[in-house]
């Protein structure tokens, strides 16, 4: 967790060197295991993680939002939580979001995985909150195949969704892009998903391509290749143009 911490260091100094308002960073940032065993000796409280410690530190250092994925423990031993929290510029963690949808699949050719076995469902969508870049609403990785959770935030006035990822490369070449293009439009919020890439064990490896997506659909700005070092994406929110998009063209229920 040492070694990741200092990769996110790099990433809140190129963010502060960009002017960014807002460091969005990927699902599972703390840590990501090759077995079930290590997953849940690893995990620690939010309170006492030196991860976690570490990164409100850099925030309150730049005055800088941090929204970032890692985990938590439960009272079952056995498994953990799949967390999103949102850092403030005070460096206080002001949000926190339970991953929804698990990542349970078979898929012939592809990736096999039962994330539910370790990992704790969590039960509620996160409503919208209001932060110096926008209306803020919080989701993870699989999260994005279901798209209820998306219209629900937008019910509730949400700008910009997060879609920290850790994508198989399998699931990512077919769906990534088509899959967060898709929440943009039909909310017609921003998008911001931050994508974990490259092989992390002998096990498991991620596709990468985050990508910022406007309330039109276009890719505003994507990571290509399997970056070896820490690299941002930068791009400007304008929430002038998403109210000007919502009031040309409302997507209001008509049936």
């Amino acid at each position: 967790m040492a070694y990741n911490l200092n990769q996110c260091r790099s990433l809140v100094r190129q963010a502060v060197e960009a002017g960014a308002q807002a460091l969005f960073l990927p699902e599972a940032s703390d840590y990501i295991t090759s077995t079930p065993k290590e997953m849940t000796t690893l995990v620690q409280n939010l309170e006492t993680s030196e991860f976690v410690k570490g990164l409100q530190y850099e925030a309150c250092s730049a005055n800088l939002l941090i929204c970032v994925g890692v985990h938590e423990p439960v009272e079952d031993a056995m498994k953990v939580k799949n967390t999103l929290i949102w850092i403030n510029g005070a460096g206080n963690i002001t949000q926190k979001y339970q991953k929804l949808h698990l990542f349970d699949v078979t898929i012939q050719g592809g990736p096999m995985m039962m994330e539910s076995e370790n990992v704790e469902q969590g039960l509620s969508i996160l409503p919208p909150f209001e932060t110096p870049v926008g209306r803020v609403g919080l989701t993870i990785c699989f999260d994005l195949r279901f798209p209820e959770i998306s219209l629900a935030l937008k019910r509730q006035n949400c700008q910009i969704i997060a879609f920290p990822s850790a994508f198989t490369v399998h699931t990512g070449k077919a769906h990534w892009e088509i899959l967060l293009r898709a929440r943009a439009i039909e909310t017609q919020c921003y998008v911001v998903a931050a994508a974990q890439v490259g092989q992390h064990n002998e096990n498991r490896q991620s596709y990468g391509h985050s990508m910022i997506i406007s309330p039109w659909g276009q890719v505003l700005t994507e990571l290509v290749g399997d970056n070896q070092e820490p690299t941002i994406a930068t791009a400007d929110v304008d929430l002038c143009l998403l109210e000007r998009l919502r009031s040309e063209m409302p997507l209001l229920r008509r049936t």
